[in-house]
């Protein structure tokens, strides 16, 4: 377990947690000021991969794919909301909870039935394909650094529209009290059409750039949901800061935990307890990072109000 590898696994975490934290930005928006839970998030995700990886096969460019990719994405999640996720604002949790999978199992079979049930491929830029020399002796992914970049810079844009914007000023009054925004005269129904827009945008931005890096598949959105549900538990509902915070620390913690964890046990009990406790205990150190935080900080670690 030398300094080489635990660089390479944080930047590993780093990547993904940038990644998550795209994904989670748009549903902690979403859950904090709609109040709604959406579960239809994962699918924006997974359609968005698939819309990038179409685009950038027909026009055999990955930015123009991605950049198609993300309107189209946005054309579908306006359109959602729209139709069906607006009759769902005023029900109970529950009915949104079985709305909203449905459309997920929806989407899944739509997906199915256009792309068909095996994977796309989708390329990185070939100019990123190969690595890129840090240090002495330690080479790293370009595609890889180029992901960590545009995680930073849309983190950046987007704690600049949310502190520095009239639209940034309604999003975090909505998100702290949204009866109080409502009777100041914050158009609502636009608001909630434009957050969920963002939000589309931010998932298809994610599934195109960890199209090349994961396989872009039926049901992809569906356990990175899960992450990303975690995510906002941890930073704190309705949270931007508290959504990136969380994102970094689930990032970093699930992808060196899977690699670290088992070294250590097999340093420590052998290979055999490597082999079969390793994996298994890694699997499980963000549900106990979400666990201790809610311990101390039942509202995650900065909640919208603060």
């Amino acid at each position: 377990m030398n300094a080489i590898l635990i660089l390479e696994q944080s930047l590993n975490g780093l990547q993904f947690g940038l990644m998550l934290f795209l994904l989670a930005a748009g549903l902690t928006l979403v859950f904090g000021i709609m109040d709604m839970i959406n579960l239809a998030h994962g699918s924006l995700y997974m359609i968005g991969a698939y819309l990038v990886a179409t685009f950038s096969q027909a026009t055999g460019s990955f930015w123009l794919g991605l950049g198609l990719g993300v309107l189209a994405t946005v054309v579908v999640g306006v359109l959602l909301e729209c139709t069906i996720l607006r009759r769902l604002y005023h029900r109970d949790h529950l009915s949104q909870v079985m709305g909203t999978f449905a459309i997920l199992l929806m989407s899944n079979e739509i997906v199915r039935i256009i792309w068909g049930a095996q994977p796309l491929m989708l390329n990185p830029p070939a100019a990123l394909a190969g690595p890129v020399e840090l240090m002495s002796g330690f080479s790293y992914p370009a595609y890889r650094l180029l992901i960590i970049g545009v995680g930073l810079l849309v983190a950046l844009l987007l704690w600049l529209l949310v502190t520095r914007t009239r639209f940034g000023m309604q999003v975090r009054a909505g998100a702290a009290n949204r009866e109080m925004a409502t009777a100041m005269g914050a158009n609502v129904r636009r608001l909630f059409t434009l957050v969920f827009a963002l939000g589309a945008a931010l998932c298809a931005v994610a599934g195109g750039m960890l199209g090349p890096l994961l396989a872009v598949q039926v049901g992809m959105g569906e356990s990175i949901l899960i992450l990303a549900f975690v995510v906002i538990v941890i930073g704190g509902i309705g949270s931007i800061r508290g959504a990136l915070l969380g994102a970094l620390l689930v990032g970093v913690v699930d992808t060196a935990g899977r690699t670290l964890v088992p070294l250590l046990f097999a340093k420590t009990m052998g290979p055999d307890v490597a082999a079969n406790a390793g994996p298994a205990v890694a699997s499980i150190l963000i549900y106990v990072l979400m666990a201790a935080v809610l311990f101390y900080k039942p509202q995650g670690l900065f909640p919208a109000h603060d």
